[in-house]
């Protein structure tokens, strides 16, 4: 694997250990100019779909171009796209999305919308990193376009609350030992979440993955493609699906890698999760221990173990940074951030294992190091992105979650743990966010069957932490033209990450319309 390819991902309400997202953490450069001023103007937008009535404005404006920054040999163009802030009231205000495309680089047959997950990750800069994200031969085929979902990256970013204060909620104990600390963290959420209604009392109840599927469409008439060719990584899957389900005969050749089960509950999703990073977990055990020298233990079941023990030590005696400007010590939360960041690839592992070593003998700035990554900081304290923040917004009003109380917390932690010793108590935490957000959801977990649409293809990794190969499993089955491909290895998604098999099976059908055969492992 080369160092070009990209972790991509996430989809998780909890903040702390963020198990979902592992999105693109990529250079920017894409400077923003106002909307308008001299460039090209794309071709006439197709007309609205049916039940898009009163959308006819945003369906027929015209989108013009702007140099904005290197892309890989190639430079990037910008553009501003214009969406309703309330599809039921249009008239009632407007949101900005920020549109980034690649030309590609032969004949162009259109464009190939990706997103990497999140919910969170730029999708913007994430396309100007084509020349990594896809191949070759997709890259000479289609031009590559980004388009940041609203609240996210250039499109009308929600941040709620300023870095220092982030800091101290990735700081927080993941797995409270008392109720004062259990008390703490739940008011960490609630201060969270009224922060941002405050600041985004408007924006705020219009961020959800359907809303963001419908701006998806706006786009795509914009740019006068007749359908969305789409690639999706992670939550990108889950955008993708609600896409084809409420724009079934609009779905182009569409490729769902790292997927999740659209009819999952918060409670579902994390304990899936959980299960994902348990089995994850012990794969680099295992790798680990065969390796020789590994300083978790001799065997698998001692390494486990040793890992959570760990963890422990941390929590009680949290270790010394010292090469971040802001954060002087490594806790639990920053730890557990930093292990489920190498989770994702499998070429991270090495370094996980110098991390733990440092971890043992005293020094946090290396698993800290890995913790900054995932969550797009740097080490004077700056964070580059909005995904540790837009996550919540997002997932919150994708999936109701209704607080509980102490014992249905207390059996819930159970049950977690049960299935997942090392991630179980700190996954079963991780909807607090959401039983405190100030805004109820405005979707539920459903099928998705996109019933008339094209083929789909649904990718699943047999080992991947933050998607677990079942999801995978189950929206295949679940679409009325899904279609399987199974990969048997490590880390999350597979699409340009891991194995060639996949790369050829994904290439021909964008390019050909070459529908994997039925149940193709790689």
């Amino acid at each position: 694997m080369t160092s070009k390819r990209r972790m991509t991902g996430r989809v998780s309400p909890a903040r702390t250990v963020a198990a979902l997202l592992g999105v693109a953490v990529l250079a920017a450069g894409c400077s923003v100019p106002s909307p308008g001023g001299d460039g090209t103007t794309a071709p006439p937008a197709t007309q609205p779909p049916t039940g898009t009535e009163g959308l006819g404005r945003f369906y027929s404006q015209k989108i013009t171009w702007e140099d904005c920054g290197a892309a890989g040999d190639k430079t990037a163009q910008c553009a501003w796209v214009e969406v309703p802030t309330n599809y039921d009231e249009p008239q009632d205000g407007l949101l900005k999305l920020r549109v980034l495309k690649v030309a590609a680089s032969g004949s162009s047959k259109g464009a190939l919308f990706v997103n990497p997950g999140g919910p969170g990750g730029s999708a913007v800069e994430y396309a100007r990193a084509a020349d990594a994200i896809v191949s070759p031969t997709i890259h000479r085929t289609y031009d590559v376009v980004g388009v940041d979902p609203r609240g996210v990256g250039e499109s009308s970013p929600v941040t709620c609350v300023d870095g220092p204060t982030m800091d101290d909620m990735m700081a927080l104990d993941p797995t409270p030992d008392d109720q004062s600390e259990l008390a703490a963290a739940r008011e960490s959420a609630r201060a969270f979440g009224q922060a941002c209604k405050k600041k985004y009392p408007q924006a705020l109840p219009h961020l959800s993955t359907v809303d963001a599927a419908k701006d998806m469409d706006v786009v795509r008439a914009v740019l006068g493609e007749k359908k969305l060719t789409y690639l999706g990584k992670s939550y990108g899957t889950f955008l993708g699906a609600t896409y084809a389900g409420l724009f079934p005969s609009r779905v182009g050749n569409m490729v769902l890698d790292g997927a999740i089960a659209p009819e999952l509950s918060n409670d579902e999703l994390n304990l899936g999760q959980a299960v994902g990073f348990e089995t994850a977990t012990r794969a680099y055990v295992s790798a680990c221990v065969a390796e020789g020298d590994c300083p978790l233990g001799k065997d698998t079941d001692t390494g486990m173990q040793g890992l959570r023990d760990l963890l422990k030590e941390i929590d009680k005696e949290p270790l010394p940074v010292t090469d971040d400007a802001r954060v002087e010590e490594l806790t639990e939360g920053w730890a557990s951030t930093g292990l489920a960041r190498a989770l994702y690839d499998q070429a991270s592992w090495e370094g996980l294992t110098d991390a733990l070593r440092a971890a043992q003998d005293g020094d946090g700035d290396q698993l800290m190091q890995l913790a900054r990554e995932y969550a797009d900081r740097d080490e004077a304290g700056v964070y580059h992105g909005n995904i540790m923040q837009v996550i919540s917004a997002v997932n919150c009003l994708d999936r109701p979650a209704e607080p509980v109380d102490e014992e249905a917390m207390k059996a819930r932690v159970a049950k977690f743990e049960k299935a997942s010793p090392t991630w179980g108590e700190s996954m079963a935490m991780a909807t607090l966010s959401c039983e405190e957000w100030p805004v109820k959801a405005t979707a539920k977990p459903q099928k998705i069957t996109a019933e008339g649409s094209g083929p789909i293809v649904v990718i699943g990794t047999t080992r991947d932490p933050a998607t677990p190969y079942e999801w995978a499993q189950k929206l295949a089955d679940q679409l009325e033209n899904g279609h399987l491909v199974t990969f048997d290895g490590d880390g999350h998604t597979a699409y340009m990450r891991s194995n060639n098999c996949v790369d050829k099976a994904v290439d021909a059908y964008l390019v050909k319309g070459t529908v994997p055969k039925d149940g193709l492992t790689c």
